[in-house]
Order: C-alpha cells, then sequence, then structure tokens
C-alpha cells in the first residue's frame, strides 16, 4: 500500500547572507515559510529502489540517483520502495523544490512503516533540514541550525517563476560581499499581513541583486507583482528566480495571479497561503 507525502515549496521572506567560511560555504539567516503549493510523493515497497517523475513540471527532472530524492531514500535504508514523484513546482528556482521532495520522501517512507529518520540530513543538501520541519523557522549558520518564529498571521502569497535558469554559483558569485548584517535577534509578534510586510520591508534578500544582474527577467517579474492591486511587498525567493507576492487575503491573491497569467501565459504562476 502506498504511503504519500506533502512537498511544500520553501520560501525565503528574507535571506541575509552573513558571512563565508574557509570552506566556501555561505552563512545565512533566513525567515522560512512553506506555501500551499507543491510537489508530491509516494512509496510503495518494492524489489528494488526506483523513481518515477510524473505531473506536469516532469520534463528534464531525473530518474536516476542524480535526484535527492533517491539519494534521501538510501540514506534513510530499510525496505526498498518504488517512489513515485508527482512534480509541480519548477525546479531549480529557488523554492527548494528538490529539497522539499527529498525531504517529504523521507517523511513517506518514515510514515510507512516507521524506519527512523536520519540524524543528519545537511549532506543531502542546506535546505533539506528546513524542509524535513516544513514548518516556519529562522534558519541560520548553512542550514543545519533552525529556531522556531513567532506565529504568522494569515497572509496570502503569489509565486511567479519566468521560466529561467539561474545558477546559484553565478548569484553568489555576484555577491558585492558575503559579510552582511542579520536579522534582529528577536523576531516580532505580526499582528497581522500589513505588519508583516512592513517588517519585511526592512529585511532582504541579499541574493536579489546579484540574480537581476544575472537574469533580468526577475526585474519584470518583481515589477510585475508590485503593480497588482493589493501586494504588500514582492520579493525573490532563494537564489531565484522565483519571486513571491505577499497579499492580505486569498481574493486579492487569486485576482493578482489571475491578472498575471493574462499578461504573460508562459510564466508559471501560483496563488496559495500557507502551508
Amino acid at each position: 500500500m502506498a504511503t504519500e507525502a506533502f512537498a511544500p515549496a520553501k520560501i525565503n521572506l528574507t535571506l541575509h547572507v552573513t558571512g563565508r567560511r574557509d570552506d566556501g560555504y555561505h552563512l545565512l539567516d533566513s525567515l522560512v515559510v512553506f506555501a500551499g503549493a507543491g510537489d508530491r510523493v509516494s512509496v510503495e515497497p518494492a524489489r528494488d529502489w526506483s523513481l518515477r517523475v510524473i505531473g506536469p513540471r516532469a520534463e528534464g527532472v531525473p530518474e536516476d540517483d542524480g535526484n535527492l530524492v533517491l539519494k534521501a531514500a538510501r540514506l534513510i535504508g530499510g525496505v526498498p520502495c518504488a517512489i513515485t514523484l508527482d512534480k509541480h513546482l519548477p525546479t531549480a528556482s529557488g523554492i527548494g523544490g528538490g529539497s522539499s521532495d527529498a525531504a517529504a520522501a523521507l517523511r513517506a517512507l518514515h510514515a510507512l512503516d516507521g524506519r527512523p529518520l536520519p540524524g543528519d540530513t545537511l549532506p543531502l543538501g542546506a535546505d533539506v533540514p528546513v524542509c524535513l520541519s516544513a514548518r516556519p523557522a529562522r534558519m541560520r549558520g548553512i542550514g543545519e541550525r533552525l529556531d522556531p518564529v513567532p506565529d504568522l498571521p494569515s497572509v496570502s502569497l503569489v509565486l511567479v517563476n519566468p521560466g529561467v535558469a539561474v545558477s546559484t554559483p553565478e548569484v553568489f558569485r555576484l555577491l558585492s560581499t558575503p559579510d552582511n548584517a542579520p536579522m534582529p535577534p528577536e523576531l516580532p509578534q505580526w499582528r497581522d499581513a500589513t505588519a508583516l510586510a512592513d517588517w519585511l520591508a526592512g529585511q532582504r534578500n541579499d541574493l536579489e541583486l546579484p540574480a537581476r544582474t544575472a537574469e533580468p527577467a526577475i526585474g519584470v517579474v518583481l515589477s510585475r507583482l508590485a503593480e497588482t492591486e493589493g501586494c504588500l511587498l514582492a520579493r525573490m525567493s532563494g537564489s531565484g528566480a522565483t519571486c513571491f507576492g505577499l497579499y492580505a487575503d486569498a481574493v486579492a491573491a487569486d485576482d493578482a495571479a489571475r491578472a498575471l497569467r493574462e499578461l504573460h501565459p508562459d510564466w508559471w504562476v501560483e496563488a496559495c497561503g500557507l502551508a
């Protein structure tokens, strides 16, 4: 019998680059949330490990050990399973799709038969630990330090990807300095969506400017989002190219998504709440 887990999109509401270690890894301070849009992973006992990728975003997604899902499955071990990844999120787009898929595979395998989750998932990727928790968190270090955050108000999001590939190493290479200020030591209580957006406006995604330099389409996406009625904040997530607009309610987000699809039918546009 198959067991399924949801792999929500990971959204960096903030992403402050605060340093670089001697081994080249960058240090981050990020407020991470998870969206109601995502992929689905199902697992079923089988003779050998295998991965099949289906769904509207399946094209080009590897089905071999180059996929983090199979790497995660082999890490947790136990009875081999046939794994199906139903792919709805754009790949390599700054919303942790591969990491969230790997984390969902771990959760599904754990739910299937109780096999213990790995104690350390950081070797799979910097975003995998936070994606395994799939809860809002303050992520620091290279992704290994996760702290709870104040309760978030009800908000809606519009996620937009213009269909361009952005190289994460190139974005970091274009970063003017890795030594930037972190978020405040204590995060506030946000009474509503407007308060959250106002606070976020005083924070940053330090990778946004270099990503826009590498791929100007990101700037177009941010402008289009900011122009939609009810958009409280427009920002890029991760290293791009996916951007998000923050809205007070689902009606405003749905209207904005509809308008953006009409203007740019070739873009991936998704209105959703928080997971």
